[in-house]
């Protein structure tokens, strides 16, 4: 097994695949000091002030001399990032899609041509006020049936919004439910209010647009005497149109996969990331549709994301994208590249840029082909990029809604959480998925060990496939399944 890797002839740096003592010999060089896994060790002596390279690209400045052989960390080393940025239009050709092995996936298909890859039937509270009850109906209900034939399960996405809240976070709120009301794998969907928030019924559904009304049913909780009751009635005439769907035989191309990390470590752009990366390269070379999100963790690699940007206007979204989210921290006075995390630095990662460039590897080599801002919704195949933050439930939120059918998280510390899409959680490091098993869906260590990101890849699209067919990730079994709504505002 290899201890230790050089991602590119480039690199001032080299990372130890296992820890490594004082004195070992790595890459060339006396370790002067103990390396633990997934931490960086200067391959020669980096100046004070001078540029520290890893995959090829800066990922911050010394910030005192530091000899060959030693650990390269927050201790002598710091971003080079600051403010917001101008950006020049530079199309770079990306690299040919290659043949691809095309699969089936069995899905549901949905009246207005969409297809789910779960047949659920959903309780959504307009208001955070209602969330006992929400959480009762769907109990009662499951109570009432025991085993249920045709769906997969009866759930209550609960939050604490829908109240006192206004401009933006408002819209914002309204329109997340509105998408959740509306998804694909949601097989029926009861929209539960109180009756005084400000989310009211009557706009909620007046701004719904198109929806499925056999799908789809409205209560206000201060309208009738039993909200419990009268809930449960409405889940059972949900029920009854749901319960006969079955799958049908689709092309691969018709998912919507998301893109997504956290809990990240040294391994993570060495690993998971980039066998992430190939598999959105694989989805959208068939036509399929991925979703990158968390700008801030773009800050720093975001001029490799425009580089590939399909035209100019495109790049123009990108720009955008990356600057307004700088600009919504400074709103805030809030520091633009407060990152990586205490447990991303543990896990070896030092500034923001070494966190974005193994962060972005999960896009793969493939042109960005659309960016999505608030209240878009996924309109073009290929790899898209998603306005909104790194936090793991927020992000996994925001991507369910646009419309991806299922999130790939990868994960070198571990996190147990789920959206209200499934949610593999793929490992950077074999050590965490043998002692997660209640966490982790798929293991990528196995790359730092030898093993071929082609033989991985097969893998992963195989589960990916499975999960599309009903097989259950490790949230639906441990019912992890929660959302977070992005808030920007104030709270009345």
């Amino acid at each position: 097994m290899k201890k230790t890797i050089i991602i590119s002839p480039l690199d001032s740096v080299g990372v130890a695949l296992v820890s490594l003592k004082k004195g070992e010999e790595a890459e060339g060089v006396t370790l002067a000091e103990d390396i633990e896994k997934g931490h960086k060790f200067a391959l020669r002596e980096i100046k004070c002030g001078e540029q520290v390279v890893k995959y090829g690209e800066v990922i911050g400045r010394a910030t005192a001399d530091i000899a060959a052989g030693c650990h390269v960390h927050s201790h002598n080393m710091s971003t080079n990032l600051s403010g917001t940025l101008e950006y020049s239009y530079n199309k770079k050709e990306t690299a040919p899609a290659g043949e691809f092995k095309g699969r089936t996936v069995s899905v549901y298909e949905r009246k207005n041509g969409e297809v789910g890859i779960r047949n659920e039937l959903w309780v959504i509270p307009t208001v955070g006020c209602v969330n006992a009850q929400a959480r009762q109906i769907a109990a009662e209900f499951l109570k009432k049936h025991g085993e249920l034939a045709g769906i997969d399960g009866v759930f209550a996405y609960t939050h604490p919004y829908g109240c006192s809240q206004i401009g933006e976070d408002h819209e914002r709120t309204r329109m997340i439910l509105q998408r959740m009301a509306k998804h694909p794998n949601c097989g029926g969907a009861l929209v539960l209010g109180l009756g005084c928030e400000n989310n009211r019924m009557d706009v909620f559904k007046e701004t719904l647009g198109e929806y499925d009304g056999e799908r789809t049913r409205f209560l206000i909780a201060q309208d009738v005497e039993d909200e419990i009751a009268s809930g449960v009635a409405l889940l059972e005439e949900l029920y009854a149109a749901a319960k006969d769907d079955v799958r049908t035989e689709k092309d691969i191309s018709c998912l919507k996969v998301g893109l997504k990390c956290g809990g990240s470590d040294g391994l993570s752009g060495i690993t998971a990331n980039p066998l992430v990366g190939r598999f959105s390269d694989y989805i959208a070379g068939v036509g399929g549709t991925t979703v990158l999100t968390e700008v801030p963790e773009m800050f720093g690699a975001e001029q490799l994301l425009m580089d590939r940007a399909k035209d100019e206007a495109t790049f123009g979204k990108i720009v955008k994208l990356v600057n307004g989210f700088k600009e919504y921290y400074q709103k805030h006075d809030q520091p633009v590249y407060e990152n990586p995390s205490p447990g991303n630095k543990a896990g070896g990662i030092t500034t923001l840029e070494d966190k974005s460039l193994g962060c972005t590897q999960k896009s793969g080599t493939g042109e960005v082909c659309d960016v999505l801002f608030d209240g878009d919704a996924l309109s073009a195949h290929g790899l898209n990029l998603l306005n909104g933050p790194g936090n793991d439930m927020v992000a996994v939120t925001n991507l369910a809604a646009a419309g991806c059918h299922i999130v790939l998280f990868t994960t070198g510390r571990g996190t147990p959480f789920g959206g209200f899409v499934p949610t593999i959680k793929i490992s950077t490091n074999s050590d965490l998925a043998k002692r997660k098993t209640n966490w982790i869906d798929f293991d990528a260590g196995g790359i730092a060990a030898g093993e071929s990101f082609e033989d991985k890849l097969e893998e992963l699209i195989d589960l990916v496939v499975a999960t599309a067919n009903g097989k259950q990730t490790v949230n639906e079994r441990t019912g992890a399944r929660d959302i977070a709504i992005f808030k920007t505002g104030v709270t009345l």
